[in-house]
């Protein structure tokens, strides 16, 4: 049950309105596979084992479009098809190991950002206003580099050595926040403006 003072429908199930389990599995597997797709648009960078990959853009968008529960899932899912050894996960690596490696605080943290990018938009309706989209996925991505940068200086303490947060922060944060601001405002432009397209940008909460 839903209530009007609480809860806006996410976009993808405004265009999908009919509720079941083949619908929700669909859409699961279908987020998680674009999630992969974009995960191998990959730029290494020298002085970090840390890509630039356009996996951040994919997990906040399929939260954003799917809401809560199915962004959470959908990450979730992805993250086991990695653990399985599907090629999924940025470059050649797959396998539990690969979630031990420099990136498996990011991937895990992937689930937890989604989960909350949904939320906000299924209780705040941010996905319809561009600057309350740009805050909520500011907040997405800061809990993104907040478990992701936190395993990494385990990592490399482990690894190569002592490692200072001035440090973790030059391999793990700051090379990519110019990357990210991008796709914040690409994501933060893109859903309002559907619903502008759609003529339901004055959407109220919708009620069962």
């Amino acid at each position: 049950m839903t209530t009007a003072a609480s809860v806006y429908t996410p976009l993808v199930q405004t265009l999908i309105p009919r509720p079941s389990r083949v619908r929700d599995a669909l859409l699961i597997l279908g987020g998680s596979l674009f999630v992969a797709v974009l995960a191998q648009v990959r730029i290494p960078l020298p002085f970090t084992p840390v890509p630039i990959t356009g996996q951040t853009f994919a997990v906040l968008l399929v939260g954003a479009g799917f809401g809560a529960r199915l962004g959470f899932l959908t990450l979730l899912l992805y993250l086991l098809e990695g653990i399985l050894g599907l090629p999924v996960f940025t470059g050649s690596g797959s396998g539990l190991s690969h979630l031990a490696g420099p990136t498996g605080g990011y991937l895990l943290a992937f689930p937890l950002a989604a989960g909350l990018m949904g939320w906000l938009v299924q209780q705040l309706g941010v996905d319809r206003h561009a600057g309350k989209m740009a805050v909520a996925m500011l907040a997405c991505t800061v809990l993104i580099y907040l478990i992701g940068a936190t395993w990494l200086g385990v990592w490399l303490n482990q690894n190569v050595g002592p490692t200072s947060l001035m440090e973790v922060l030059q391999k793990g944060v700051f090379p990519f926040w110019v990357g990210d601001l991008i796709k914040m405002g690409l994501t933060a432009l893109l859903l309002p403006v559907t619903w502008r397209w759609l003529g339901r940008e004055k959407s109220t909460p919708e009620q069962d």
